[in-house]
């Protein structure tokens, strides 16, 4: 059994944050103690279903800014008094506290470091990663989720002792369609859309990277070809208003729903025929791989380890960044229901084949227990493959 210190940016249910505890939990399911740090607690109202999952076992940090002295020593303190076997961070926020906590802790834990993203988009975050690079290099093992993620990063300086690559899992139990036609109806009806409609949804914070603004502008050049499609956020965030605004220029403000957060997003996934992703950055998509489990075809940007999951005309499609006609094109196959529905069983049959959730946390799981084995001297390192310290 492994005493694990989990380190979170925050209690926001982003993607790293929900793998982080599913990953958490699951182990604690198997018998390891399992305990987590939160630096942050942005928006308690988000935060609920975490703390559901978490119980008693998070320490919220409470940072009052970046890098927050009092904050860090709180961490140093839980580190002190848990003795964990390793550290896992969720990306390089999380990455510099622990790297840092373990440090002035003085405790010879492994530190592992999943990591989430792909391109580095703008200036300050490109500043950010050169600061963040070297956290990385102390690292005992760095687990990207695809391998396009790892083959970029590396080439950028980011990597650790040891890289390997694990993608992401789905409950796919959990996330399974059993959601009834009239359920289905009822999701729509609240945001004004029949069953006629043609709806594609997307489940992402609005944030600038996440790209909204491209699917309001392939609806409205789906309308134009006599398509009745409409479009269902999922989410909430600081793009709202600008989605609208475009939404009301193209003349489609009718078309376009924003359900605002949503801690259960199954039912809204489910209401939809098809879901995409328009992202400018995405490393391994969560979202995309719960869509493909409860059977939706996925219309992705060929970005990050897209091409890892999305398998063209069987369970989705792809389609370069910011190439609206393109887009716009693949949408329009999945417009016939027979088709979608079709792509959509194919698409659950392969993430039960390759990104079950239960094959994540078993490779997580051998990887945590060689590394400690490795660190205390015992055995070998636990099936602990891919490249040597550079």
């Amino acid at each position: 059994m492994l005493r694990l210190l989990f380190v979170i940016p925050s209690l926001a249910c982003g993607g790293a944050e929900r793998h982080a505890v599913t990953l958490m939990c699951r182990l604690a399911q198997r018998g390891h103690e399992c305990h987590a740090a939160s630096i942050k607690n942005l928006d308690p109202s988000q935060s609920a279903e975490l703390r559901v999952r978490l119980g008693d076992r998070v320490q919220c940090l409470d940072a009052a800014r970046y890098l927050d002295p009092r904050a860090l020593g709180s961490l140093v303190d839980q580190v002190k008094r848990l003795q964990p076997d390793a550290i896992v961070a969720a990306n390089p926020y999380a990455l510099m506290y622990a790297s840092l906590g373990r440090r002035f802790a003085r405790l010879n834990a492994q530190l592992v470091v999943t990591y989430h993203s792909t391109r580095i988009l703008g200036a300050k975050e490109q500043l950010k990663m050169l600061f963040y690079r070297p956290f990385f290099w102390t690292a005992d093992c760095l687990i990207f989720v695809s391998n396009k993620q790892k083959q970029y990063s590396q080439r950028r300086g980011v990597f650790a002792c040891r890289n390997q690559v694990i993608h992401n899992g789905v409950d796919t139990e959990r996330f399974r369609n059993h959601f009834s036609c009239l359920q289905r109806c009822e999701v729509r009806s609240a945001f004004g859309f029949s069953e006629q409609d043609y709806l594609i949804g997307i489940a992402a914070w609005l944030r600038p990277e996440k790209n909204h603004l491209q699917l309001v502008d392939a609806v409205a050049a789906l309308r134009k070809r006599g398509i009745a499609a409409c479009a269902l956020m999922i989410g909430e965030g600081e793009m709202r208003a600008a989605i609208e605004t475009r939404a009301r220029t193209l003349g489609v403000r009718h078309a376009v729903a924003i359900t605002g957060f949503q801690p259960e997003v199954r039912p809204y996934v489910a209401a939809c025929d098809v879901m995409t992703l328009c992202s400018f950055s995405e490393a391994f998509s969560l979202a995309a791989i719960e869509a493909m489990a409860l059977a939706k075809p996925v219309v992705h940007t060929d970005v990050g380890g897209a091409a890892e999951m999305i398998f063209p005309g069987e369970n989705g499609f792809l389609f370069p960044v910011g190439d609206t006609p393109a887009f716009v094109d693949r949408l329009a196959l999945l417009a016939d229901r027979n088709v979608a529905e079709a792509m959509g069983q194919r698409a659950r049959a392969i993430v039960q084949a390759q990104f079950s959730e239960e094959a994540m946390v078993d490779r997580y799981e051998r990887t945590l227990v060689g590394l400690c084995r490795q660190r205390s001297g015992v055995g070998d390192s636990g099936g602990v493959p891919d490249t040597a310290c550079r």
